[in-house]
């Protein structure tokens, strides 16, 4: 890849820096993927009911066609980030952005609830590939500091936006037909696709070195898969049936192999090692806190509002639309916020402001009003995902090399996604056990409840994470004086780059 220089500007507005209309391009095309991945984990869900009717699907089948395209995506993304790392990050984003957008096409097309469910899985295996590529392609494009912390603000808060919008879109598109919620992504895909090809620089880079660790992808996804699978299915089964009690052993046996081959091989598929730099950890629990807690909240809203209080899609579309568009405006100045108060101090009030949104929450009952519960939430979920998304990506990254920046991709979206395929499933059966089955409003409340405490408790833990990182940063700061520009990454050494240079890729 070709080096690329960000040069100095006085332009306040930029950051201080000046980006050629290339590198603009290619992290428009970059967010587009990424917009595109996180629309399609959410808008689906809005959609859920008219696909069940048309399809004739039961509640657990459906549960399926959102946990399919989660299972492909968190199952293969450690493979996706270490595929992007050996075999080149541009080829490998260019052909799974091709898969994603046949996918789509499939899925819009099918009239067969395993078809569905087929393709659902495709997308998620097509986006476990595009999300660390892209990913990685930034944090190696765009030199550590306030450049890097520019442009994963933007990529990144595009996703929060997909993921928020994904709701108002979906409601607007499945008051025309279902079929659109699977479609629309299809036109969008291939002009990306297009422009990806004339815009991501020629694959010239310097690939990771080392042979394939084909013993740990084959143990590590098997346990990430099997781990989605037994959570999904726990519900039907039962938590303590002889069926999810044995899987759970096996995910134990797969996790363990893993562990063991990956401390044995020359060239492993995750270096355990990464896991010593404590933003890299920390930054892995608060993702998988953060997405799980929102994915069981997205799915409680959506009963909560469509089946219980009676609200259209359109109408629920409308509702959340101030979530997601706090988090779109908030995209080209998240940058600046976090060069000036760093991730140690932002991710805490992000995740706050999260919990605080559920809790505000737990106040639903038969005749809530708009104003009084769901626009408030939404407000402070909006706020919190604008601040924490970015954040967490950035600290994800941080003190990485550039051969690795796959893996550390690859690492916080697999947090994300298997922390959204357990929460959720949890979620579900605290819903079930708590309604007992019954459909009356009063029952349906009994089981929204207890989920809505769990997802709160789930976010509380983020915060409690992410609240001792931002405690050690300050004491480390204290014991090392700074002789850098603080962005809150562990042991940056700036002093051979240039203000605004992009790194080779």
């Amino acid at each position: 890849m070709t080096t690329a220089t960000a040069t100095t500007s006085d332009d306040s507005s930029t950051g201080g820096l000046s980006w050629t209309p290339r590198l603009w391009g290619t992290l428009i095309v970059l967010c587009t993927a990424m917009f595109l991945d996180a629309l399609d984990t959410s808008m689906v869900g809005v959609a859920l009911p008219s696909i069940g009717s048309e399809l004739h699907l039961s509640t657990s089948t459906l549960q399926w066609v959102v946990s399919g395209y989660v299972l492909g995506y968190g199952g293969l993304l450690l493979l996706g980030g270490r595929a992007a790392d050996l075999l080149g990050r541009r080829r490998v984003f260019l052909v799974a952005l091709g898969v994603f957008a046949g996918a789509s096409l499939l899925g819009g097309l099918v009239d067969d609830g395993g078809l569905l469910i087929a393709a659902r899985f495709l997308k998620g295996v097509s986006a476990a590939f595009t999300a660390p590529a892209g990913l990685s392609i930034i944090t190696t494009t765009f030199a550590e500091g306030p450049a890097r912390n520019r442009a994963l603000s933007i990529y990144t808060t595009c996703g929060a936006s997909g993921f928020s919008l994904g709701l108002v879109l979906s409601g607007l598109l499945t008051s025309v037909g279902w079929r659109w919620t699977f479609l629309m992504p299809v036109p969008v895909a291939l002009v990306a696709l297009l422009f990806a090809v004339r815009l991501l620089p020629r694959p010239t880079e310097e690939r990771a070195r080392g042979g394939y660790d084909v013993l740990g992808a084959i143990t590590g996804t098997a346990a990430v898969l099997l781990l989605v699978f037994t959570v999904t299915e726990a519900q039907g089964a039962g938590w303590l049936s002889v069926r999810t009690l044995g899987s759970l052993a096996v995910v134990a046996v797969l996790a363990t192999a893993f562990l063991v081959v990956e401390t044995r091989t020359a060239h492993p598929l995750v270096r355990l090692g990464i896991f010593r730099n404590g933003s890299v950890a920390r930054a892995n629990l608060i993702a998988f806190t953060i997405f799980g807690s929102y994915a069981g909240f997205q799915f409680i809203v959506t009963l909560y509002l469509q089946q219980l209080l009676g609200w259209s899609a359109l109408e629920m579309a409308l509702g959340l639309l101030p979530a997601g568009a706090l988090v779109a405006l908030s995209a080209t100045r998240m940058g600046a916020i976090v060069d000036r108060f760093g991730t140690g101090k932002l991710l805490p009030i992000g995740v706050l402001a999260l919990v605080l949104g559920y809790t505000v929450f737990l106040r639903l009952d038969e005749h809530s009003s708009y104003p009084a519960l769901v626009l408030p939430s939404m407000i402070l979920l909006g706020i919190g995902f604008a601040l924490a998304f970015p954040s967490v990506n950035i600290a994800a990254t941080a003190g990485v090399a550039d051969e690795e920046q796959g893996l550390a991709s690859g690492l916080v979206n697999t947090a994300f996604q298997v922390g959204s395929a357990v929460v959720l499933a949890v979620a579900t059966a605290a819903i079930t056990a708590g309604s007992g089955g019954g459909e009356s409003p009063a029952a349906q409340l009994d089981g929204y409840r207890p989920a809505l405490a769990l997802v709160t408790a789930v976010a509380l833990l983020g915060f409690a994470v992410a609240a001792a990182g931002a405690v050690l940063d300050r004491r480390r700061k204290r014991a090392t004086p700074a002789t850098v520009p603080d962005y809150d990454y562990p042991s940056v050494d700036l002093a051979d780059r240039q203000d605004g240079m992009l790194t080779k890729s």
